[in-house]
């Protein structure tokens, strides 16, 4: 076998695995990957020195979540977390944050932000970054976009 086609194999081997998982607990696959990807963004921010204060942050008021909310020093970072189970260099996972992606994000942050004291929320430094997460045969491998949007 070549160096490729074990790659391809190991890469088959964790999707099916993924799948199995995901079947087991009767959700989609996609769902799984995504599930591991938040956790491995998770642990890679916590590695860089992140204080993680919410994971998967909802509210009623609004559709979707914001899938990490961290403070690094005393900036308050909404992170996404696009999780790809291969690499695509034409096709990046962080290409996926279009600009509706964008303004749901902004809005979700200006709801998050809501919830705070007053004098936190008008001092606070905030950024929104993106974490691409690929997970290789390897072990995963993840890439941080530190203000990778504006905030508008």
């Amino acid at each position: 076998m070549t160096g490729r086609a074990v790659w391809l194999e190991a890469q088959r081997r964790v999707l099916h695995a993924v799948v199995r998982v995901a079947e087991r607990r009767g959700g989609a696959a996609h769902l799984a990957v995504g599930e591991r990807g938040e956790r491995e963004a998770l642990f890679f921010l916590r590695q860089q020195g992140f204080t993680v204060v919410a994971r998967r942050w909802r509210t009623a008021r609004l559709r979707g979540d914001l899938d990490l909310v961290a403070w690094e020093g005393d900036c308050l970072c909404f992170v996404e977390v696009k999780t790809r189970s291969t690499r695509n260099l034409l096709d990046p996972a962080e290409s996926a944050v279009d600009e509706e992606k964008r303004q749901r994000l902004r809005r979700m942050a200006r709801a998050y932000l809501r919830g705070l004291p007053e004098q936190v929320r008008t001092r606070v430094q905030v950024r929104f970054d993106v974490i691409s997460v690929y997970l290789e045969p390897q072990g995963a491998a993840c890439e941080l976009f530190r203000q990778a949007f504006a905030r508008e």
